[in-house]
């Protein structure tokens, strides 16, 4: 870890952290608060991979749907207009519609291949934004003259690396640059974010294998053929489970930097407040191989 010590934490010119946990935690919203002071550089994973890496696809995908509007169709052919995707650090829409839900069509739908086909996309381009972490550092304090960094990561980071693994090379890449840091939650936690899932069910990526075998239960449990599954109704019969399959890999990952819990980050109000937190995980951190 690039700080041992809450002494080297507090002390350090320059302080490089990188947030990870379930989605809905905190972790932009603790992300922004820092940028917020004026001295951090915020780098967006999702914000990353939506402009970067999938940009091309999320644009080609709407102009498909376009072109299936004779009037649009006319206008695009002659350059009359042109598509793109507005996404923001608060606004990753057009990200998560790419990735859509697999099921019926005309319930919004599309078929599993196609969704394997863009998972596996947004799997290579969040492994490149991730990997793109000391690029940024550098960058930042080239070009904009900040000290400070944060690595604002999506949910699905978990998916990705091995945190049993002491080689894995993902981790071990950012663990190099970064204090990873892991936003946990509790039980109820779990419980609000599956309710508020369940209120408004939203794409998520997940690991080939963990999809396969929920597409396939889902199927023998509810008889429903590939071409009649209701996508929301898949997508919210999964997410509870997703959470399970994604706690104890987030567990493994915690090994290589420390922890805080949602109910200490809805405690920070300052700078202050966030450098004496991290010193306090720092502190309590349990001695490991990593």
């Amino acid at each position: 870890m690039i700080y041992a010590t809450p002494d080297d934490w507090l002390k350090a010119p320059a302080k490089r952290v990188l947030f990870y946990g379930m989605s809905g935690l905190g972790k932009t919203h603790l992300s922004n608060m820092l940028r917020a002071g004026g001295d951090w550089f915020h780098y967006s994973i999702d914000y990353r991979i939506g402009t970067r890496y999938m940009g091309e696809f999320i644009t080609d995908n709407a102009k498909a749907e376009a072109m299936k509007v004779p009037f649009l169709r006319d206008l695009l052919m002659s350059d009359s207009i042109y598509i793109g995707s507005n996404i923001t650090f608060n606004n990753l829409t057009p990200v998560s519609t790419y990735l859509g839900k697999p099921g019926d069509p005309a319930q919004g739908g599309m078929a599993i291949d196609e969704y394997r086909r863009r998972q596996d996309q947004f799997r290579g381009a969040e492994e490149s934004a991730l990997a793109d972490t000391a690029y940024f550092i550098e960058r930042a304090t080239r070009l904009y003259g900040y000290p400070n960094f944060i690595c604002d990561t999506g949910g699905s980071i978990c998916e990705w690396v091995d945190g049993d693994d002491p080689g894995d090379p993902l981790l071990t890449e950012l663990a190099s640059h970064c204090l990873l840091i892991r936003l946990e939650g509790n039980e109820a936690h779990t419980q609000e974010l599956i309710r508020r899932f369940d209120r408004a069910p939203k794409p998520m990526c997940y690991q080939p294998e963990f999809l396969n075998r929920a597409w396939a239960e889902y199927l023998s449990e509810t008889g429903e053929t590939e071409e009649r599954v209701n996508p929301d109704s898949f997508i919210r019969w999964t997410y509870a489970r997703a959470l399970a399959h994604r706690k104890p890999r987030y567990e493994a990952m915690a090994k290589w930097g420390v922890s805080v819990t949602a109910d200490e980050v809805m405690g920070i109000h300052s700078l202050q407040d966030f450098e004496t937190l991290v010193a306090r995980a720092l502190e309590r951190r349990p001695n490991t191989d990593m």
